[in-house]
């Protein structure tokens, strides 16, 4: 099974504010959508809980430690391990990891697939994504988005591959 992290990133690695994504991108959401539909997506409580009812057509798996934390739309694991295991058993060929810090934190070293969106702004974000080493993978597409009516900045799709 591919592991796949989708993510999208200010200029300085921001990639939330208020538990919210601090911007309207369209075109990404599309990408997002396009790219999960009909996949398993796993994702930390906090991000399952901003997101809550905004993923049809979606396999969630939450990783929460909390057992008492029982979705009616998703599975729950308490570990990575166990998470990318409920995907597998499930004969799931990429997982998507969309958050967040802690969740791409754990994922990162294990991905094979990074599916990148550099939104060229600074949000003011207060939530990043953790350091890593672009070095590490190589691209293997790019598509560049203008500002626009849909688009509230600038932003850069990658496809990065290990």
């Amino acid at each position: 099974m591919l592991l796949s992290l989708i993510a999208a990133v200010d200029q300085k690695g921001g990639i939330g504010r208020d538990n919210q994504l601090p911007w309207h991108l369209t075109d990404d959401l599309k990408h997002f959508r396009r790219l999960t539909l009909g996949h398993h997506v796993l994702m930390g409580r906090k991000t399952y809980q901003s997101a809550a009812g905004k993923m049809p057509g979606r396999k969630l798996i939450v990783l929460s430690r909390d057992l008492a934390f029982q979705p009616a739309d998703a599975q729950v694991a308490a570990t990575m391990e166990a998470g990318i295991q409920l995907a597998e058993s499930a004969g799931e060929e990429q997982l998507f990891i969309i958050g967040g810090a802690n969740v791409f934190q754990q994922a990162l070293p294990l991905a094979q697939r990074f599916y990148l969106t550099r939104v060229h702004a600074d949000a003011r974000a207060d939530t990043f994504f953790p350091s890593f080493d672009m070095d590490d993978w190589h691209i293997k597409e790019q598509t560049e988005f203008s500002p626009g009516p849909k688009n509230d900045h600038a932003f850069t799709i990658f496809v990065l591959e290990k």
